[in-house]
């Protein structure tokens, strides 16, 4: 199959045991990744800098570490790390989730079926502390049109699912500068300048899920960057009015509602519960 390269970014506040277990999971891939990037976004501390090593060492050539001097955000590690992939095809991979072994394969058959493609992702099952305990799982359109229709309102890709093509990335302009919801901005960007996208209609990674999850997207910065993209959305065309107040509104109550109110909405309208 054609080779691919794996991007993840680390930063300090990862947790050592659950970057060992993700880079574990895509080492575990049925079909071997032929490169393996890590970005460490700024200091990243002792115990993490010594598992990055460790694995750098133990494969040799597979590991590109990059180095940033500060902490810069995942969009802007994410582009430094995209120029240092030797491979067209790239799997992007978070530092706290675990894939499924067959992941990356599925992709790529699908890669192998639609030579036109240039994004796809797969659907993703949330868990708590035990991987074996799946609370929730977040469904996705897996046809163009469905994708293009969903993306007017909603992500319609899992982001650490994805998997796409580096010279289509960098075409449409990379992560670009958003602090938050930089994968939606390109993800949306990528469908509004043309390319062919995808998902598998099956939960390949295990995606960890916390309190912190349901903090972050109630912060107001999640809030106002989500309606941001959705702006940049409706001055391109791609989405109505209607679209656009639909999504500020809704978002406007996720940020006001009170934690349990949040949480009920989401789970309610969000996830499909397990």
């Amino acid at each position: 199959m054609e080779p691919y390269s794996i991007l993840m970014s680390i930063y300090h506040k990862d947790s050592p045991e659950e970057l060992k277990q993700s880079i574990e999971s895509m080492l575990a891939q049925t079909v071997m990744c032929e490169q393996f990037v890590l970005v460490e976004d700024g200091p990243i501390g002792k115990d993490l800098t010594d598992i990055v090593q460790t694995y750098f060492d133990k494969y040799n050539n597979l590991f590109t570490v990059v180095k940033l001097k500060e902490n810069s955000g995942l969009g802007k590690a994410l582009d430094a790390g995209l120029q240092e992939c030797r491979n067209e095809l790239v799997a992007r991979m978070d530092a706290d989730d675990i894939s499924l072994p067959t992941r990356c394969e599925k992709l790529l058959k699908l890669y192998e079926k639609n030579p036109k493609l240039a994004l796809a992702g797969t659907n993703i099952d949330e868990f708590y502390d035990n991987p074996q305990n799946i609370v929730s799982s977040r469904i996705v359109p897996s046809d163009y049109e469905s994708i293009c229709k969903f993306m007017k309102r909603r992500s319609p890709f899992n982001h650490p699912t994805v998997m796409f093509k580096k010279t289509e990335v960098i075409r449409c302009g990379g992560y670009g500068k958003m602090r938050r919801k930089q994968d939606l901005d390109l993800f949306a960007r990528m469908i509004n300048m043309g390319c062919f996208v995808l998902n598998i209609d099956e939960s390949l990674l295990l995606f960890r899920s916390d309190e912190g999850n349901y903090k972050r997207r109630k912060s107001w910065e999640y809030c106002k960057s989500y309606i941001d993209v959705e702006r940049e959305n409706y001055k391109r065309g791609y989405c109505s009015l209607w679209d656009l107040t639909v999504v500020a509104v809704s978002q406007v109550v996720m940020h006001v509602a009170p934690m349990g109110v949040m949480k009920r909405l989401s789970d309610t309208f969000l996830r499909r519960k397990a």
